[in-house]
């Protein structure tokens, strides 16, 4: 048994394009299904396990205040996008038989409940998904920022990063074929290697909580139970002694 099942609450910051599968866009039904398939047998483990998702398959505010759009309106406009795929996960999840709620930073109540810290808690504990929607509710503030200001306030034990790729390189090795993957890394090293796996101000909270960050990638089929089973690969973030 992997030591990382010591690991009792866990964070996990999935992007919006991890939603999208082998289309260019929106929400793929498969792929989603794979997701809510993988936490279901996290849950299985004993392991609680919180949500925030990112809204790129669908609206980048940076993206779009680039090409002129003010900034302010673009990131809300991409908190709203993040609230459209946790509905979409809750809906997976809650089709593989996992209990879930959304609780959104921005008010939205018709359609899921408000960020209440005390509520979330409550949910985590009797064994439902919670999903953490709109980002902190704050323009300028990426989900990444967000995952891990969602993951201090539940006490998570660590947060778990979905990207693209198996960890973290030196540089994008879908374009650079040089590129070293990291195992391990302290803090210090991604912000003094200016890796760009992970927005600086999550790292800088991560580390003032001693919270460890796990970089893998999600495409594979229980790819986040295998991560805490030690079966698969991934980059450590954190005191490594």
């Amino acid at each position: 048994m992997s030591d990382f099942l010591k690991y009792k609450r866990i964070m996990v910051k999935i992007s919006g394009e991890g939603l999208m599968g082998p289309d260019k866009s929106g929400v793929n039904k498969d792929t989603v299904k794979s997701i809510a398939l993988d936490i279901q047998s996290v849950l299985s483990m004993g392991i609680q396990v919180c949500i925030v998702i990112g809204g790129g398959n669908i609206f980048r505010g940076v993206s779009a205040a680039s090409e002129g759009m003010d900034r302010v309106s673009a990131d809300y406009m991409g908190m709203l996008a993040t609230v459209i795929n946790a509905l979409a996960l809750q809906n997976a999840l809650e089709n593989a038989g996992v209990t879930t709620r959304v609780q959104s930073a921005i008010a939205m109540n018709a359609i899921c409940e408000p960020y209440i810290r005390r509520r979330a808690e409550r949910h985590l504990s009797k064994g439902r998904v919670v999903i953490f929607a709109a980002g902190t509710g704050n323009p300028f503030f990426t989900t990444d920022t967000a995952a891990a200001l969602r993951a201090a306030e539940m006490s998570c034990d660590v947060l778990l990063k979905a990207t693209q790729v198996d960890g973290v390189y030196s540089s994008d090795p879908k374009s650079d074929p040089s590129a070293v993957r990291f195992d391990k890394l302290t803090f210090d090293n991604v912000l003094s290697k200016n890796l760009k796996i992970i927005d600086t101000s999550a790292i800088a909270l991560a580390r003032e909580k001693n919270m460890p960050i796990i970089v893998f990638d999600m495409h594979e089929e229980s790819s986040l139970a295998n991560v805490l089973r030690n079966k698969k690969k991934y980059t450590f973030i954190g005191d490594i002694g």
